[in-house]
């Protein structure tokens, strides 16, 4: 799998979110809260996290709580260490180190922690996970706790959310679009491409998708791209059984995206047997 695809961190959800109105208004569908001015909202999301070389996808501060939203489209428990490295880098911003020693208490933002689920396994509406479940030893009463709720947007579930919330019910539709095209055997970048034209056409989000169309079939095509990876990243015991098999399972899509069908041709060109392509193949229905 290429460098590119696998650093890209940037995704439709992020662009679609850095709209100060649109984080808003997600905000106030998650919270039932109406707050309408946008100053209100000020915008802390990581460009780099020192310690994750990654960003986060979007962190705000509103109403003395430090918001910390993810999307993701694989199931990740450990998301609440990933929260832990992402808020200490918040904190630290907030609240410099070199404040910490005086006699007075250093207020901070109450910190809280939702990711918004959309991928294709099947999960619960709603769950959370905690640090602690990462412990490598069972603790009663644990001293150090990070709560993280994972919300599943997919169709279907938590369906008020996303008829209170325009641009999260915009985005899924876009995802849907995407998804339902790239089962018909249509290369990645054109069902994309053909995703956000019907978008437009449906007076989804239309604004955005407009201003953003060659930004956002770009970042699309490395999103779904990395939708597929993470899958074979969970799968590859099953698909080879061995570490080499994940690169190779993500190439096969890739071939056959790209509009090679042959699976002995496919075999020849990335030096593995017929047997490993057929059975990336079968387990991915490409």
């Amino acid at each position: 799998m290429s460098n590119a695809a696998r650093n890209h961190k940037d995704n439709v959800f992020c662009l679609l979110y850095r709209d100060k109105k649109n984080l808003l208004s997600l905000y106030n569908a998650m919270n039932g809260t109406s707050y309408e001015r946008e100053e209100e909202l000020e915008v802390v999301t990581l460009e780099e996290a020192i310690c994750m070389k990654m960003r986060n996808d979007a962190a705000f501060v509103i109403d003395s709580t430090l918001n910390l939203y993810e999307q993701q489209a694989s199931v990740n428990p450990n998301m609440p260490l990933r929260d832990l490295y992402y808020v200490t880098e918040e904190l630290k911003k907030i609240a410099p180190p070199g404040r910490l020693h005086r006699t007075t208490k250093v207020k901070i933002p109450a910190p809280r922690f939702v990711v918004f689920y959309n991928g294709t396994a099947k999960q619960p509406e709603k769950e959370t996970c905690r640090l602690s479940d990462l412990f490598s030893g069972e603790e009663k009463t644990p001293e150090l706790e990070l709560i993280v709720t994972t919300i599943n947007i997919n169709p279907g579930c938590n369906g008020e959310l996303l008829e209170k919330c325009e641009s999260l019910r915009g985005y899924m539709t876009f995802v849907q679009k995407v998804r339902d095209k790239l089962t018909v055997k249509i290369k990645q970048e054109e069902a994309v491409r053909q995703a956000v034209e019907e978008c437009i056409s449906e007076n989804v989000l239309t604004d955005f998708f407009e201003k953003n169309r060659e930004e956002i079939v770009e970042m699309g095509v490395y999103e779904f791209d990395q939708e597929l990876y993470d899958q074979v990243l969970f799968e590859n015991g099953k698909v080879i059984g061995r570490e080499e098999g994940v690169k190779q399972a993500f190439l096969v899509f890739q071939k056959v995206q790209g509009g090679e069908t042959d699976s002995k041709i496919i075999a020849e060109s990335l030096g593995c047997t017929l047997k490993e392509v057929e059975m990336v193949r079968e387990q991915f229905g490409i």
